[in-house]
């Protein structure tokens, strides 16, 4: 599972309380009472009711005590009629276990396999989602009755984390492994998508079509997967294993630019792995209206609609690629071998979190993945983390489990581990992990257990310090020069209540010249002297950025330009490149953020163009020349991008040509950028472009269009901007943003224009019941409630028609 970074950021705006933690209920792998052998369903599927028609044949056994009753988990379900070998057996069914009296008792190895009609009934399912899965009803209909003529008819089911149980009955723990059998009828206007290979497909005479789909291997019963819908498939493959894209029509000619990486992810995780790709396809299919970013069902994956992209975007950045590695790597971590229990989640999820890394270091190089690790490591720190521990026997809901500590405290836990063990046994312990448990479950032990045996290193207090307990090292860091010997001492002070003891790079500069020293740190407070010929112009801890941790140094402006210039890793430049931009009054601070211009990595150079300050004394016209070639040539969009909005504060019609230049590229973000640079020279020339733009490219690039629309009081264009305006004013974390959506839904809520008021109600309540679960309805009422007294105290025409519209809205919240 792919968490959607956007939906925590929600859940953590909206609900402080989200991610607490109890300390009251341990929470245990569950008992295997019984074991899940095979899995046969036939299904059809009820469009106008929201409804599934099912037949089951589970087959079982007992795990070790013999049995006289079976459990499973059915929530909300039907349950017409229960037998074995064609008798009826007497259950008991309370809307979420089916309880089954056996017809004897049976022992340990003896197989039984029962039979079950039933109905499932998604829509009266009563579990709740979380941040990272906003709902748990198991199987989703939408526009199952076409009358959305904007949105298609699919079908997509989510189990993880225990919503299997709400379409068919089953033992819906992690801990269960099973082969499956399902046979779908459809109509034959839709293709279908299941776990493993599509042996059969019959046409019926009522003009529907049965497709029989067969996984012959074992897995975990939240890993099932259902996929209906008119699809395109674009065929790929890696080695003889089919890979196959399905894709809404419309974006058939793109399918291969956005998920064609996926048979070169394959051969890479296989190969540092050590094991082939163990399933028989890989296929990925786009969802609409999911409810989280992405999930791994084994050999069926699902993503959700951010993965459709058009070439504007795609030559910026494939924003959904690190979610497809990831995704691909829990067919390994996750699939092959699964979690025993939701407190061991770190066993999938840390893995799948860390793969992203590993795959950029491959494809793009180790700034790109680097810059990604910061990236994951601040969001971690950002929420409500520092106490959670990695493994968490202890929490509310199971839900809680899908957070920025299971995955990116988990994944940057792991590049540590790599760093410590080298790469040669990192990855053998991998393999090694996978190897021993492969079809079967894992916990944190058994990998620690595996990489001891490969490194022959003691791992305890690895594990027990960054699996077992909480937090993180914040150290303070002091030095002492003793320009007689001529060596400098580096004070290492921890200040957190647990103390960690850990590998620590450091290094010291003596000009262009970098000595590293790697030292260990294993007490709270720890010292260590270094020679240097010269006095140095830098000491650089935590060096190769592996430590996750916290830091407070002193450090003055000619350490920053000298770490901007000669650091190693990308976190260290960044930090020397935002300190130093603070002070471009001075001249060597200028021209240092001048050089990062052409800083070998892109994401220097966009830093740098957005923190230059080119209005003062120092700023130079062959920097701004630079920053035009920039503009026009850098090999990066994005990097072209930011320069044009750099060239756009100084409103100079000199730079019009570039902004001309900038209006024709194939890059959303480049026009987006230039259409606002050019208002300002040539007001008509932009909105003459606006215009003419395609509605899909609008959308795209509606924030840039929000803002010329705004200050040119384009009134007709309200009802495009109130399309966008919830997005923009509360689930952007960029506070520029919020604040430009937020003058926006002011002047609509004022307004005259009735297809704005009504967009814009819609969205809130859209916005509002899709959110509920973080009382966003409430903030919805709030908004409708503003709007209504805006319309009054402004009294515009239309005002009466527009006090309906509000009042509708708000009894749909409040129902």
């Amino acid at each position: 599972m792919k968490f959607n970074k956007l939906l925590v950021f929600i859940a953590v705006f909206f609900t402080a309380s989200l991610f607490s933690q109890s300390n009251k209920v341990y929470r245990a792998e569950r008992d295997k009472v019984h074991n899940l052998v095979h899995t046969k369903l036939k299904v059809d599927f009820n469009f106008q009711e929201k409804e599934m028609n099912g037949e089951e044949w589970v087959t079982l056994t007992p795990h070790f005590y013999e049995t006289d009753k079976v459990t499973l988990d059915a929530k909300a379900m039907v349950i017409h009629k229960v037998t074995m070998n064609n008798q009826p057996l007497e259950y008991n069914y309370d809307d979420y276990e089916l309880i089954i009296n056996l017809p004897r008792t049976y022992k340990r190895n003896e197989e039984f396999t029962l039979y079950i009609k039933y109905t499932a009934r998604p829509e009266r399912v009563k579990q709740k989602g979380s941040a990272a899965i906003t709902s748990a009803k198991g199987l989703y209909f939408i526009n199952p009755t076409g009358f959305d003529k904007n949105k298609p008819t699919q079908i997509w089911t989510q189990g993880e984390t225990e919503a299997s149980s709400c379409w068919f009955p089953t033992i819906d723990a992690p801990n269960q492994k099973t082969s499956q059998e399902i046979y779908m009828t459809v109509p034959q206007k839709y293709v279908t998508l299941s776990n493993g290979k599509l042996e059969k497909q019959t046409t019926n005479a009522d003009g529907t079509r049965t497709d029989y789909w067969n996984f012959t291997q074992k897995h975990a019963p939240y890993l099932f997967f259902m996929g209906v819908g008119e699809y395109e498939i674009i065929k790929d493959k890696y080695k003889d294993i089919p890979v196959d894209y399905y894709v809404e029509k419309e974006y058939a000619p793109y399918a291969k630019d956005i998920f064609g990486n996926t048979p070169e992810m394959l051969a890479f995780f296989s190969k540092i792995t050590g094991i082939e790709y163990p399933w028989n396809k890989y296929a990925q299919i786009v969802g609409r209206d999911y409810v989280s970013g992405a999930m791994e069902n084994t050999t069926a994956v699902i993503h959700g609609e951010r993965a459709y992209q058009t070439p504007g975007q795609l030559i910026d950045e494939n924003v959904q690629e690190n979610t497809i590695a990831h995704e691909a790597f829990h067919h390994w971590f996750g699939d092959l071998v699964t979690t025993e229990s939701w407190s061991n989640l770190t066993v999938n999820e840390s893995f799948a979190n860390y793969s992203e890394y590993l795959w950029l270091e491959y494809k793009y190089g180790k700034d790109e993945a680097d810059a990604h690790l910061f990236e994951d490591i601040e969001g971690y720190k950002s929420g409500q983390n520092f106490d959670k521990h990695l493994v968490r026997f202890y929490y509310d809901d199971k839900e809680d489990m899908f957070d920025a500590v299971s995955y990116n405290k988990g994944g940057a836990i792991l590049h540590m581990l790599r760093n410590y063990l080298g790469d040669e046994a990192f990855y053998e312990g991998l393999n090694t992990y996978l190897t021993d448990n492969k079809y079967g479950t894992g916990e944190a032990h058994q990998l620690r257990l595996a990489f001891e045996k490969v490194s022959g290193k003691d791992l305890n207090w690895f594990f027990n310090q960054w699996y077992f307990n909480s937090g993180h090292p914040k150290l303070s860091i002091s030095y002492d020069f003793n320009k007689l010997r001529k060596t400098v001492t580096v004070n290492i002070i921890q200040s957190q209540l647990n103390e960690f003891k850990f590998p620590f790079a450091i290094d010291v500069f003596e000009g262009s010249k970098r000595t590293r020293h790697n030292v260990f740190v294993e007490g709270r407070d720890a010292s260590f002297t270094f020679p240097f010929t010269n006095h140095p112009d830098l000491i650089q801890v935590n060096a190769d950025g592996v430590l996750l941790c916290d830091i407070n140094e002193n450090k003055v402006l000619s350490d920053y330009i000298h770490q901007l210039k000669y650091a190693q890793n990308y976190v260290h430049k960044r930090e020397a490149l935002l300190e130093v931009a603070k002070h471009q009054d001075d001249k060597k601070a200028f021209n240092a953020v001048a050089d990062a211009l052409n800083n070998d990595f892109y994401k220097i150079r966009i830093l740098a163009l957005e923190n230059i300050n080119l209005i003062n004394k120092y700023s130079k016209k062959n920097v701004i020349d630079q920053i035009m070639k920039i503009a026009q040539n850098d090999p990066k969009t994005l990097v072209q991008a930011a320069a044009i909005e750099t060239l756009g504060k100084l409103t100079d019609p000199a730079l019009k040509p570039v902004f001309e230049k900038g209006l024709e590229s194939k890059s959303y973000s480049v026009l987006g950028k230039s259409l606002v640079g050019m208002y300002y020279i040539d007001k008509q020339l932009a909105i003459q472009k606006s215009k003419t733009l395609p509605l899909a490219v609008k959308k795209i690039i509606a924030t840039p269009l929000t803002r010329i629309y705004l200050e040119e009081n384009d009134d007709e264009e309200l009802s495009f901007i109130a399309s966008n305006v919830m997005s923009g004013m509360f689930l952007s974390p960029n506070k520029k943003i919020q604040s430009l959506y937020k003058k926006a839904f002011d002047k609509i809520g004022k307004s005259n224009n009735t297809e704005a008021i009504q967009n814009l109600s819609d969205d809130i309540v859209a916005k509002g019941l899709q959110y509920k679960q973080y009382n966003f309805d409430q903030v919805g009422v709030n908004l409708l409630r503003q709007m209504a007294q805006m319309q009054k105290t402004n009294k515009p025409s239309n005002k009466e028609k527009h006090l309906k519209v509000i009042q509708i809205a708000m009894a749909k919240l409040l129902e």
